[in-house]
C-alpha cells in the first residue's frame, strides 16, 4: 500500500508530497510540528498532544490552521488509507509562504501538513534489560518548552549518542543539571525511592508521556520530585529512565560509564511500564 501525505488540506502520495521554497518552515524553521503515536491501532493520549500543539502555536503567534476537530477527523482519514496499526502520527504547522523576511504579518496563510511514519517502539530485550545513555552539552535555544521544528542541536546530539551505540543522550547545561534528552525526558529514582526530573520549565520541552508517568505516579502513591539533577546525583541513583512517543516507559540501566544502582532494572521503573501499559490498552482502538 503505497503512503500518502496531506498537504494544504489535501491528500496526496507521499513522495509527491511537496511545500514551496517560500513556505517559512524551509527557510527559518518557523514552525512546529507533534507526533501522535499509533499502537496497536490506539491512538495513544492524542488530546494532550493536540492541546500541547495549541499552546506552541499561541507562543509562536501562529494561528491555528484549523479546529482540534477538524484535524483529529484528518488523522483517522490518514489513517483509514494506510489500515496500520502501528505508526507514529507526524503533523507540522508552519507559519505560511511568503517572500523571505525575518519580519512577519498576521496575513500569512498556517500551512497543515500531516503524514504517517513507521515506528520503532522497544525491543522486549530493551524493556527487560535496560538501555544505554550518554552525556552530552545542552547546546539548544532558550524555548525547548516549544515544540519547535527547528531541531538541529537535536538531530547533532542523538547523532553523537548512535555514534557511541547508545540508546540517547542526556544533555548537561551550563549550571552541570541534566535536562533531558535529544528526544526524550530524563528520570532517576533516588535512595530514597523518590521519582526525580527536571521541572517542566522553559529548559526543557514537557513531554506528554511524562505528563502521564508523572500522573500515574501520583494516582499510585509514588513519591516525586521535579527538581534539576546532576550527574553526580545519576551516581547516587538507583533507577533510571526515559519516556518518550515511541518509547513510553524505558528503564535505563547505564550512563556513560556508570552502572545504575545495581545494573538490573528496577522495582520503581517496572511498575510504571505496568501501569502506563495498561492505561494504553484501556484507549479505544481507532484502527
Amino acid at each position: 500500500m503505497s503512503r500518502v501525505a496531506c498537504v494544504k488540506n489535501q491528500f496526496v502520495p507521499l513522495r509527491g508530497a511537496q511545500v514551496s521554497m517560500l513556505d517559512r518552515g524551509y527557510q527559518f524553521a518557523d514552525g512546529i510540528y507533534e507526533v501522535v503515536t499509533l499502537w496497536n491501532g490506539r491512538l495513544v493520549d492524542e488530546s494532550p498532544h493536540l492541546a500541547r500543539m495549541e499552546r506552541s502555536l499561541a507562543a509562536l503567534e501562529i494561528p491555528m490552521p484549523m479546529s482540534v476537530r477538524a484535524i483529529q477527523i484528518r488523522i483517522r482519514e490518514l489513517l483509514r488509507r494506510h489500515r496500520l496499526k502501528n505508526g507514529l502520527v507526524y503533523i507540522q504547522i508552519t507559519r505560511g509562504e511568503a517572500m523571505r523576511n525575518h519580519l512577519f504579518t498576521g496575513e500569512m496563510t498556517p500551512i497543515f501538513t500531516m503524514c504517517l511514519l513507521p515506528a520503532r517502539f522497544p525491543t522486549s530485550q530493551e524493556k527487560s534489560e535496560g538501555v544505554r545513555v550518554i552525556t552530552a552539552p545542552d547546546q539548544r535555544w532558550a524555548r525547548c518548552d516549544i515544540k519547535s521544528i527547528a531541531l538541529l542541536p537535536n538531530m547533532l546530539t542523538r547523532m553523537a549518542s548512535y555514534r557511541a551505540g547508545a540508546k540517547e543522550a542526556w544533555q548537561i547545561n551550563a549550571q552541570g543539571n541534566i535536562t533531558e534528552g535529544s528526544l526524550s525526558n530524563a528520570y532517576i529514582v533516588r535512595a530514597d525511592g523518590v521519582i526525580q526530573t527536571h521541572p517542566a520549565d522553559r529548559s526543557i520541552l514537557g513531554g506528554i508521556r511524562r505528563e502521564m508517568v508523572l500522573k500515574l505516579a501520583k494516582q499510585h502513591g509514588m513519591a516525586l520530585i521535579e527538581k534539576p539533577f546532576t550527574l553526580d546525583d545519576v551516581k547516587r541513583a538507583t533507577e533510571a529512565f526515559m519516556s518518550s512517543a515511541s518509547s513510553f516507559v524505558l528503564p535505563i540501566t547505564t550512563v556513560d560509564d556508570i552502572t545504575i544502582g545495581n545494573g538490573a532494572v528496577g522495582h520503581v521503573t517496572e511498575k510504571l511500564m505496568t501501569l502506563y501499559e495498561a492505561q494504553v490498552l484501556a484507549i479505544p482502538r481507532v484502527m
